[in-house]
């Protein structure tokens, strides 16, 4: 049994600010007992002022909150994922990338978003995610952590469940999601989407999430989520910022999976062949 904390954030235009507000996570989860924190989705910085935006990001040797994310992991002695920040890469791009940091203050793993998020809303917002950000490559990532072995993904991954099943038949125990959701996917398909990939892993999911309305004006979903390998919600936030705390009980999986033993059924599609 491992106790985690789920940060929901409102992360704004200033990554000083949130930089602050993380750390002050780090500090009250350790208060509480969690052996993780998880964060939400660009941790460090929302804004669709790309011009605005473009002053504040930092590759990921200059970040702040990255470098404070640490410095407070190693000093309470707890680990974080910190879901993803933007960063700058060598080639001049950015990537949207999560971190995984160990209670010494060390990155045992990174990875980056691997789908992109481009789409118009009837409501009449627009995303272009791949505008700005380059996508990763289609790695697993997988590392020990006080939740079992956490597999990593972020956000718009949640709609392709095929990576859930590759971080499982890869060893994952626990799988996070740490996201930016939109009101409207929020609402029609938040938790649904979480509790089937749970599911069909038979795995814990970790979602932390943004929440609320941000400085740049866009207003992001919340319902940070956490559910069991039999689909179960074992942890739903409201839609604003804070702190809460779960209990994740590792010996259900193997319960789980020998009660649906699907990924052991699990076989390789082969490509159609269209006939005229």
């Amino acid at each position: 049994m491992a106790l985690i904390a789920l940060y929901q954030a409102q992360t704004g235009i200033d990554p000083d600010r949130n930089a602050d507000a993380l750390t002050d996570a780090v500090s009250r989860a350790t208060a509480g007992g969690a052996a993780m924190l998880f964060t939400p989705e660009m941790s460090n910085l929302l804004d669709r002022d790309r011009a605005r935006s473009a002053t504040r990001l930092r590759s990921e040797g200059e970040d702040r909150v990255l470098a404070d994310a640490r410095e407070a992991a190693a000093r309470h002695g707890i680990w974080v994922h910190l879901g993803s920040l933007a960063v700058r890469t060598a080639a001049g791009k950015l990537a949207n990338r999560s971190f995984l940091i160990d209670d010494t203050g060390a990155i045992r793993a990174r990875y980056d978003k691997m789908h992109l998020f481009d789409v118009d809303l009837p409501t009449g917002e627009s995303w272009r995610e791949s505008a700005s950000y380059e996508a990763g490559d289609a790695t697993t990532v997988v590392r020990n952590t006080p939740v079992g072995a956490l597999g990593l993904t972020i956000c718009y991954d949640l709609r392709f469940p095929a990576l859930f099943a590759s971080l499982a038949e890869a060893g994952a125990d626990t799988i996070a999601v740490p996201a930016a959701f939109t009101v409207p996917t929020g609402q029609a398909h938040w938790q649904i989407l979480l509790r089937a990939r749970a599911i069909e892993a038979g795995v814990f999911v970790v979602a932390a999430a943004q929440a609320g309305r941000h400085e740049d004006g866009r207003e992001t979903y919340g319902h940070s989520l956490v559910t069991g390998p039999w689909g179960e919600v074992l942890l739903e936030m409201e839609d604003q910022p804070g702190l809460a705390f779960v209990d994740v009980q590792l010996e259900q999986i193997a319960a789980t999976r020998s009660r649906v033993p699907a990924l052991n059924h699990r076989r390789v599609i082969p490509s159609p062949v269209v006939v005229d």
